[in-house]
């Protein structure tokens, strides 16, 4: 390789090794949501019942999301016994992962949201899986295990940055979603 190749090649890598992606906090109660109150808009009694409604079904998102992750690990586990190729049971992945991110944030579980979401852009649109993406959607499916089984509210701080960079590392060097 000559000199100015080896140059532009490391700076490549320098480039590459200082990006960083962003994180964005999506607001986490319905207030921070929909933002301060304006003449006409947003009735704040009724926003706080709302907010009241879903701390009362915090309790039952868990037991909900245990469902589905249940559901999910059913799913995966016939998806790799047909090599990845079950087109069905990716869309069933796809649709639980969908929910699980709609569901999170909302229940205080903001890394679930991320975590449902990165795996939904991991499958979306795949019609088959080789064994490198069934690793990586196996350790989106624990990772979102782990978060409800160590109860890892909110962004999961350190440790939800740590499960993070490792599920974006994992995915990009597989050629990710």
């Amino acid at each position: 390789m000559t000199e100015e190749k080896e140059d532009d090649a490391e700076n490549g890598e320098e480039q590459a090794a200082s990006a960083s992606a962003t994180l964005i906090e999506p607001p986490s109660t319905l207030q921070e949501k929909v933002g301060p109150p304006q003449p006409g808009g947003v009735d704040l009694e009724a926003l706080e019942r709302a907010e009241a409604v879903i701390a009362n079904l915090s309790d039952q998102y868990l037991d909900w999301v245990r469902e589905d992750l249940k559901k999910m690990v059913e799913a995966f586990e016939q998806l790799k016994a047909s090599g990845g190729g079950d087109q069905e049971k990716i869309k069933l992945i796809f649709q639980i992962s969908h929910d699980v991110k709609g569901q999170g944030g909302s229940f205080g579980y903001d890394l679930m949201t991320t975590v449902g979401n990165s795996l939904c852009r991991f499958i979306e649109n795949k019609t088959a899986l080789s064994q490198s993406h069934l690793n990586v959607v196996k350790l989106h499916i624990d990772t979102l295990n782990v978060i409800i089984k160590q109860d890892i509210q909110g962004d999961g701080g350190d440790m939800g940055k740590k499960l993070l960079t490792g599920l974006t590392m994992a995915a990009d060097k597989v050629g990710g979603a």
